[in-house]
């Protein structure tokens, strides 16, 4: 799992607009129950010198995102990226053009409110443009009228078109957040300050508020990191003239399972690990051409320990064995069968037939579910070994990401992430490709698809597979 999404839990419009008479202002109108948020500069509207300016508040909880770094579920600052998405909600007044929005970090604490009008600004309440918090004890004013903000972290989008979605990398934020630098008052979205001080009008740019209908278009803040965990024990190559010494690493992985859980091995905890390679499995004849034997490896997530190291061997299998650091002992023998690079006389074209093996009818909306594929070359042709075997080998593919379909829209609702991060990207071990998902990241009670990109090194591009799998989303009723 790369991708956590996080929901707003407050966020609101605040406005000094005029209301329909054109001569009082609304600025003790509250909007945080509607639907809609909404950014605006109108200019020459009252008077020919009045100016009119709307700005969003929008706040997650982070508390949440701190415990779940705590437990494990978000990676470590500097492994994570974190994103604001802010979704256009469609309207029939006139929509700006070539404008720039700027996100902040509130520097204040502000109430949500429980105002709806966002015509006659009618709801009063806070917060609004003049007055951040009420409460029994008292109301506490923005020290600047619409909103108190720090003068950094900022950052900025530009809309060319004024329907796009807002998608700011906010990670520096939230990382000060997590560390407690920076209380978490949320972030403020408005015009450039040189828009709204402009002599014309930006009317108006609307985003669906947390409380709208519509799932996949609430405010979220999205973690997403690099998960792909790729484990060569079924794709184990000896060393090579024909490979870089870095191509020629490989990266095996021991899973520590106790009781059906992934559990620490208590003499090793988070430490180092040693890995030794042999000829045979009761661990009499050592390779002596592999590199630092033993092997340093170390801890890469609870129960799971890795190590990477290239071999030069002539065998057409080893084992590794796993030890503490007097390698006293073993904790676990493994076995890999070597794979000789060839060079090729042509340059090879792949295509591949890919099938889902453990498919389910429908996924609850609490499951974290894993999705494994079995891939083979479209013009594989079995030997008689292969026929004669009930195991037919899966093929890896060193480079693949996956996307996510609802079927009653064709909505992408998690779209294919082929950058460096390569969020939706798949790992593999030595039973094949799989990717885990999170299903709170999908709406019940719907039918989706899973489509995949394989990378072809050849041509330096990402093939779509003609594959589609679906599944459906239940509701947790318990």
């Amino acid at each position: 799992m790369a991708i956590k999404k996080y929901f707003a839990d407050a966020d609101t419009t605040i406005t000094n607009a005029f209301k329909a008479n054109l001569m009082t202002r609304g600025v003790s109108g509250n909007m945080g129950l509607s639907d809609i948020l909404e950014v605006f500069s109108i200019f020459g509207q009252a008077n020919s010198a009045s100016s009119e300016l709307s700005r969003i508040l929008v706040k997650f909880p982070v508390s949440d995102i701190v415990s779940d770094r705590a437990s494990g579920i978000i990676p470590a600052s500097g492994s994570v990226t974190w994103k604001l998405n802010l979704y256009n909600a469609r309207h029939s007044s006139t929509v700006p053009k070539n404008f720039t929005l700027t996100v902040s970090a509130v520097s204040s604490s502000w109430n949500e409110g429980y105002g709806l009008d966002m015509e006659e600004y009618s709801d009063i309440g806070t917060a609004n443009w003049n007055v951040a918090v009420s409460s029994s004890s008292g109301t506490s004013s923005w020290v600047s009228a619409g909103g108190d903000y720090h003068a950094s972290p900022k950052y900025t989008q530009f809309f060319e078109d004024g329907i796009e979605n807002l998608t700011v990398d906010v990670t520096s934020l939230v990382e000060q957040w997590i560390a407690g630098t920076k209380n978490n008052y949320g972030f403020g979205v408005a015009l450039s300050s040189s828009l709204e001080t402009a002599f014309q009008s930006y009317y108006t740019k609307k985003f669906f508020a947390r409380g709208t209908e519509f799932f996949f278009k609430r405010p979220t803040l999205e973690a997403k990191w690099n998960s792909v965990r790729k484990d060569n024990r079924g794709t184990f190559y000896a060393s090579s003239s024909l490979a870089s010494a870095q191509d020629n690493l490989n990266t095996i992985y021991l899973y520590n399972v106790v009781r059906g859980q992934l559990k620490n091995i208590p003499s090793i905890g988070t430490g180092s690990i040693y890995v030794r390679i042999y000829t045979d499995s009761t661990g009499s004849q050592t390779i002596s051409a592999a590199p630092n034997n033993p092997v340093t490896g170390g801890w890469y997530s609870t129960g799971i320990y890795t190590a990477s190291f290239a071999l030069n061997t002539t065998s057409s299998q080893v084992f590794d064995r796993w030890f503490n650091s007097s390698l006293t002992t073993c904790f676990y023998t493994g076995s890999i069968d070597i794979v000789n690079l060839d060079a090729q006389d042509y340059n090879v074209t792949n295509n591949y037939v890919v099938s889902l093996v453990n498919a389910k009818p429908y996924y609850d909306s609490t499951e974290q579910a894993r999705f494994r594929f079995f891939i083979r070359s479209k013009d594989w042709n079995p030997t008689i070994y292969n026929v004669a075997t009930s195991e037919v080998p899966t093929q890896i593919i060193e480079s693949a990401s996956y996307k996510i379909i609802r079927n009653s829209d064709n909505l992408e609702v998690i779209p294919y992430d082929t950058s460096s991060l390569l969020s939706t990207g798949l790992s593999y071990d030595v039973s094949g490709s799989y990717f885990d998902l999170d299903m709170n990241l999908l709406e019940p009670d719907y039918m989706y698809s899973i489509k995949l990109k394989f990378y072809d090194a050849t041509t330096n591009t990402w093939k779509e597979q003609k594959e589609t799998f679906k599944f459906r989303v239940e509701k947790n009723e318990s």
